[in-house]
């Protein structure tokens, strides 16, 4: 599944592939609003670490793995 993170003051989203469902980004993106000083951390599907300032975090896009196509379609 892939998960967009907007972060203030910049140009370019996070982007990564996630195990995990949306239910459970939802509720780690919920989890990190609570505490305006904590922080947002979410795992891709290669075992790397995201952590982002919650109070940074501008939008959260959770949404299915875009199939990548390979050669020329018809």
């Amino acid at each position: 599944m892939e998960v967009k993170i907007g972060v203030s003051d910049t140009v370019r989203e996070l982007v990564l592939n996630s195990t995990q469902t949306p239910d459970q980004v939802e509720a780690l993106v919920a989890d990190a609003f609570k505490n305006p000083s904590g922080t947002l951390a979410l795992t891709d599907d290669k075992g790397r670490r995201y952590v982002v300032a919650a109070a940074k975090v501008a939008y959260v896009e959770i949404g299915g793995a875009d199939a990548r196509k390979v050669g020329f379609a018809p």
